[in-house]
């Protein structure tokens, strides 16, 4: 007795989990290397520029310790900036998903409920 489907071959695309073929498309391929090409270059910005912060503070206490104005020294500003570049990357991302991600992904969402769809029909 054959334990294979009687809707297709072992390893059609019928059998195939919806999600792992949604996953071999070229849409997912180039919304996954879109996403990549924004996020890994934009995390490796942010943690040089912690790293650079932190580094300062623990190997150049002298120059992270210089008032710039009474009692407001670089290293405090340098402290504020991580602030300021933590909502600018988020202000940034977001538009950059609304415009460039989101609507991919949408569309790729509806492609995944078609996939579904034709599982189910088959």
């Amino acid at each position: 007795m054959s334990t294979t489907p009687h809707h297709g071959a072992p390893d059609s695309p019928v059998d195939v989990d919806p999600y792992i073929r949604l996953q071999q498309t070229d849409e997912f391929q180039d919304l996954r290397n879109r996403f990549r090409k924004f996020v890994f270059p934009m995390t490796a910005f942010f943690l040089a520029w912690y790293f650079l912060y932190v580094f300062a503070a623990i190997f150049a206490p002298g120059f992270m310790s210089q008032k710039v104005a009474g009692s407001i020294n670089i290293g405090l500003i340098f402290g504020l900036l991580q602030f300021v570049t933590t909502f600018a990357i988020t202000f940034i991302y977001a538009r950059w998903a609304n415009r460039e991600f989101d609507p991919r992904a949408e569309a790729l969402g509806q492609r995944m409920e078609q996939l579904g769809q034709e599982g189910l029909n088959r």
